[in-house]
């Protein structure tokens, strides 16, 4: 027989037996559907992580204060700080695969505006400081390098502190008061919400180092140093490329350690996306469960298909028909029935994944490949399951069946 008239032959037999079709895809759709859902969720969480982090710095490297030991002890990290503005100039001056330097002059003040007051970070950054987090403004502008070298009064407020400052109003070219000093309000920063740790990026203030350094820190040492690169890998030469120049900046011998440490979030990211994925795997085989179960409900179906029409069988082998093409009219059957239930199952996990988000308030993403998956594997359960019992039909000998009632 023609592959056409397979089609055709199993199509009429699906549709012979209509209930007993859907009860039998039933099993498909749920397993696909489940498998989509659980996918989503997954890749939701690993894509809000990585969002998250992204949102840190762009190709971040952060030059943080070194370690002291006393009495043989090691007092843990950033117990030794010799970092200061001048580590930073040499930086943005020598290097060669950084596209953005900053320092960072922190203090956590009581900032007072019209509204009443907040306490709240107060960081002192150079103009890159923009680029490497890639952060701009909703209303305002920011400041410029001649702010920063004239050391200008102004400040650049978060979205958190927008919003205990000035409800309701915008902010831009307001006076407010940080510690006792009177600052004009330049713009309000874009929200970026909370980071992987749980820290509000937007309860913050952001000045002119300059400004933040002589009028509120006081303090030579800076808290440490932002750094970004071209591309995610110029990182590790750029990392080698700091500790050079560092060492040199410090006059560190070729014994001494460095009195630094130098972080990147590359592995940050690849620990946090790692997790996400085994998630994704283990949620993805839980669904899968369901599939296999389909996959028995099939075969069982196919039997009791087998049975009922063991005298069609031997009437088609009576004429001329072949076991092959018994074999593979059944096992058509079965790929045709799991393939349907999987497109549906398909449109219900798509369906569910977006129930879930709605109202969970969840991030979830269908990738491509969890939709091929899905639907490929639903037809690999059809060939599976659907074996067994068309080899059945195939192997029936002509003249019992038809003597079968």
């Amino acid at each position: 027989m023609t592959q056409r008239t397979l089609l055709r032959l199993a199509w009429q037999s699906i549709l012979k037996n209509k209930m007993r079709t859907l009860l039998t895809m039933l099993g498909i759709v749920i397993g696909v559907g489940a498998v989509i859902v659980m996918v989503a969720v997954g890749q939701g969480a690993q894509a809000q992580i990585e969002a998250q982090i992204s949102s840190l710095g762009t190709n971040l490297i952060i030059v943080l204060p070194g370690s002291i030991a006393q009495g043989g002890v090691s007092q843990g990290a950033a117990t030794f700080n010799r970092l200061s503005i001048q580590d930073a100039e040499k930086l943005k001056r020598e290097g060669t695969t950084f596209a953005a330097v900053s320092p960072v002059v922190s203090t956590r003040l009581v900032v007072i505006g019209p509204q009443g007051n907040w306490r709240t970070s107060i960081n002192g950054v150079s103009t890159d400081y923009f680029t490497i987090r890639d952060w701009t403004v909703t209303s305002g502008a920011i400041f410029v390098d001649a702010d920063v070298t004239s050391g200008r009064k102004i400040a650049v407020i978060g979205a958190t502190v927008a919003k205990q400052l000035f409800p309701g109003q915008d902010a831009t070219g307001a006076q407010i008061q940080i510690g006792h000093v009177p600052f004009t309000v330049l713009g309000v920063l874009v929200a970026k919400g909370q980071n992987a740790g749980g820290q509000d990026q937007d309860d913050v203030i952001l000045m002119p180092y300059t400004t933040a350094q002589t009028r509120l820190s006081g303090n030579v040492r800076i808290g440490q140093i932002l750094v970004s690169t071209f591309t995610p890998g110029d990182i590790p030469a750029a990392q080698n490329e700091i500790t050079s120049i560092m060492r040199e900046a410090h006059r560190l011998g070729d014994g001494a350690d460095d009195d630094f440490t130098v972080r990147n979030q590359t592995e940050i990211a690849k620990a946090a996306t790692s997790t996400t994925s085994v998630m994704s795997g283990l949620l993805a085989a839980i669904a899968s469960v369901s599939l296999i179960v389909g996959g028995i409900g099939i075969m069982n179906i196919m039997l009791v298909s087998v049975t009922e029409r063991t005298r069609e069988i031997g009437i088609r082998m009576a004429i001329g028909a072949r076991g092959s093409d018994v074999l593979t009219q059944f096992l058509v059957e079965s790929i045709v029935i799991s393939i349907l239930g999987g497109i549906v199952g398909l449109f219900a996990g798509y369906g569910g994944a977006m129930a879930l988000a709605h109202f969970t308030g969840w991030n979830t993403v269908v990738p491509p490949s969890a939709v091929l998956m899905a639907v490929g594997f639903s037809g690999a359960v059809g060939v599976f399951f659907g074996y067994y019992p068309a080899r059945k039909a195939a192997a029936l000998n002509p003249i019992e069946a038809l003597r079968y009632e």
